[in-house]
């Protein structure tokens, strides 16, 4: 299977991962249970966005941790391929319709 994390691959330098959190570290908050439970959900997503015909070089789903350690899901894409995204779920959302 592909790489489907958000973490690594060729496309690794496109740019959708590019923001830095501002947020500090704590020390003795556990930011790594979190984060591993986002990532356990960012390889489902990026798996159901390939499956969808998407790329993870224009869009993907990527793990984080909050600032109180909570696991983050971040969907990260170029513009066009949101749209098309915006698309499939405005469609499934009116019973499979294709407008």
């Amino acid at each position: 299977m592909d790489d489907v994390t958000g973490t690594g691959g060729n496309w690794s330098g496109d740019g959708l991962d590019s923001e830095i959190d501002c947020a500090l570290w704590v020390p003795g908050v556990d930011y790594i249970t979190g984060w591993r439970e986002a990532r356990a959900v960012t390889e489902r997503l990026n798996a159901a966005l390939r499956s969808a015909g998407f790329e993870l070089s224009e869009l993907r789903a990527v793990a984080a941790s909050g600032a109180d350690g909570c696991g983050v899901v971040r969907l990260a894409g170029r513009p066009g391929a949101m749209d098309r995204l915006a698309g499939l779920l405005k469609s499934a959302s009116d019973g499979g319709r294709v407008l």
